[in-house]
């Protein structure tokens, strides 16, 4: 049996993911988490097959939570499902370690067939999703500009787009207002951007933030 790991704060994705993982004779969620802090205690406590990650848990920030997660448990698979569209996150959530990523619009078939594969040592991506890949490989030039950020960086750049004050972002992610305002001039550097309204405009088009 594939024990699975959902990881979602929203407790209404949570059962949905069980009921339609428990159609099936070879895979069975059992464990929860709503929050990034209740995660490492359940992977440490016990062997998993597989870890389904939202990148939105509320204040917590699902990209820290997959590094620290592949740190923690290098060999346990880990799908990213989530709302943003794989031109958003994909590569990023790839290049962290994930096995796959999937949409949360995604038919519940394609999800059972990405458990099993990851579970068997494979890697779960879209057609279109692998041809971008290796087009990023061939040619790194081709990403987007906030694909050069760390994901730290990324995700100050998310919170300014949501509109938040340097002050407010230090305070949620604990760190100090220098050194987020760091974290900002340097993403405005490698995005060749000046304001928050220039980040605030490419973060609404390409729907970085929701």
């Amino acid at each position: 049996m594939i024990s699975v790991l959902v990881v979602d704060d929203h407790e209404v994705v949570r059962r949905g993911l069980r009921q339609i993982l428990s159609e099936t004779e070879d895979i069975a969620v059992e464990g929860e988490a709503a929050r990034a802090a209740e995660v490492m205690p359940l992977v440490r406590a016990r062997e998993w097959g597989v870890v389904l990650l939202d990148l939105n848990i509320g204040p917590d920030s699902g990209l820290e939570l997959l590094d620290a997660l592949k740190r923690e448990r290098p060999r346990l698979p880990v799908i990213v499902l989530t709302v943003y569209s794989e031109d958003q996150y994909a590569v990023r959530a790839l290049k962290s370690g994930a096995a796959g990523f999937l949409s949360k619009e995604t038919a519940p078939e394609l999800l059972i067939e990405a458990v099993r594969k990851v579970v068997a040592g494979g890697r779960w991506v879209s057609p279109g999703l692998a041809e971008r890949l290796a087009s990023a490989i061939a040619d790194p030039r081709t990403g987007l500009p906030h694909e050069s950020l760390s994901n730290r960086e990324l995700e100050v750049l998310t919170l300014i787009a949501s509109g938040k004050t340097v002050g407010q972002i230090a305070q949620q992610l604990h760190r100090s207002v220098k050194t987020i305002s760091t974290h900002r001039a340097r993403l405005l550097a490698k995005m060749k951007m000046k304001t928050n309204a220039e980040l605030t405009h490419y973060a609404i088009k390409l729907k970085l933030v929701t």
